[in-house]
This record gives structure tokens, sequence and C-alpha cells, in this order.
């Protein structure tokens, strides 16, 4: 069941965050956006799991219908953590009613592959999902906050800081994550002691970015313990 899980959640992750354009997000409320989407997701799920079946098919249909019914009443950083949930049971609930799935396609004799499927996916869950998360939650202060700097400096810094933490959990060293945490407030000092507001912003922002990478770490962690090894030492507690 481990490996059948990994393959689809990598797929899901490559379907909605790597391959989905932003014209696909932007025509979720019309039928040709949303089969795009859809064939995307198709394809993925095939290609991680080696095969084509019913039950794939079945999973394309139920996540465009999460993503139909997001598109009419979801909004904002609430309307996205339910549709990811959504999407994330479905995967969990395909995974127990078919735990061979992943065996029985070309990939199956690969013993290695469900756990660098799971790293992967874990990785973009970090940076790439995390940049979106993230984005949402602070939208509301960015309105009222002007942040100055280069420009898409601030993405950047972000995919950075949760790659790193993700890299730093993965390893087995988060009491590192402290140390970064302490080096980018010494950074950020200068810039923000003089304005409440700014500081405020910043705050919450690190917050939350240092939070989501580390639940994206532990939550790859756990699922990677479930699979054959691949010489990655295991977060301590």
């Amino acid at each position: 069941m481990p490996e059948t899980l990994a393959a689809l959640l990598l797929a899901h992750v490559l379907a909605d965050f790597v391959f989905q354009s932003g014209w696909m997000v932007a025509n979720k409320r019309r039928v040709a956006g949303l089969a795009a989407h859809g064939a995307v997701v198709l394809i993925c799920a095939v290609i991680t799991t080696g095969q084509v079946t019913l039950s794939l098919i079945w999973l394309t249909a139920l996540h465009l219908a999460v993503d139909a019914v997001k598109a009419l009443v979801g909004r904002g950083l609430s309307g996205f953590l339910a549709d990811q949930a959504a999407h994330l049971a479905a995967l969990a609930a395909l995974a127990l009613w078919q735990p061979g799935l992943y065996g029985q396609g070309l990939w199956g004799g690969i013993a290695a592959l469900p756990g660098l499927f799971t790293l992967l996916a874990g990785f973009l869950l970090a940076t790439r999902a995390g940049g979106f998360a993230i984005g949402l939650l602070m939208a509301p202060f960015a309105l009222t906050v002007p942040v100055e700097g280069l420009q898409g400096a601030g993405r950047i810094i972000g995919l950075l800081e949760r790659g790193l933490i993700f890299g730093l959990i993965l390893l087995g060293q988060p009491e590192d994550v402290g140390l970064l945490m302490a080096a980018k407030s010494i950074l950020r000092f200068g810039a923000v002691k003089d304005d409440r507001a700014l500081s405020e912003y910043v705050i919450i922002g690190t917050l939350a970015s240092f939070g989501w990478a580390m639940l994206a770490g532990y939550g790859t962690v756990a699922l990677m313990a479930l699979l054959p090894p691949l010489g990655i030492s295991p977060a301590t507690p």
C-alpha cells in the first residue's frame, strides 16, 4: 500500500503544482480548462503507476469534481487547503482499496522507486505547493504592507528556505532549522526594526513558511519509513 500511495502522491503533485498551467487554473469553470487538467492528472497517474486502470480514470473524475467545486465556492487559503485535503483523502482511499496497484504496474520490480517518488513529491510539496499556500496566506496583508526590494526576490527566498528546511529534516538535522531562522532574522532586522507592520508581515510569512516546510519534511520521512530505504538518515526526535 505505501508504494501505491507514493506513486499516486507524486502523480498528484506533478499534475497540480508542476504541469498545471496558468490557463488551466484560470479556466477551471470551463469544460476545456477542466478537461485539459484532467488529461494531465490521468497521464501523470498512468506514468507513476506504470499502468492504465479503471480506478485511475475514476480517480481523475473525482479530482475534477473536487476542482470544479473549488472553482465555484473555494477562495483563498481555506479553499486551497480544503481542495488539497480532499485530493489526498482520495489518493489514500484508492491506495487502501487497491494496495497492489503500483506492484502490478511496469515499475513494480523497482523497489527503490517509490522512495524516490516520495522524496520528489515531498520536495515539491515543501517548495512549490508551499509557495502557493504562503502566497494565499499573505495576500490580504500584502495589500496594506508595501514590500520593497528586488522583483520576485521574496518568492525565491521562500523557495530556497523551504528547500533547505526540507533537506535538514530529511538529513535528521532539525535543530539547524533554528539556526536558519536566526540567520534570516538577523539579515531582516535592519529592514523591519522601525516598521511594526512590515515586521509582523515578515514574522507571519517566515513562521508559516518554516512550519509548512517542516510539515512536508516530517510527512515525507514518515512515508519513506514504510518504504525500502534510500540511505537517508531519518529525523531524530
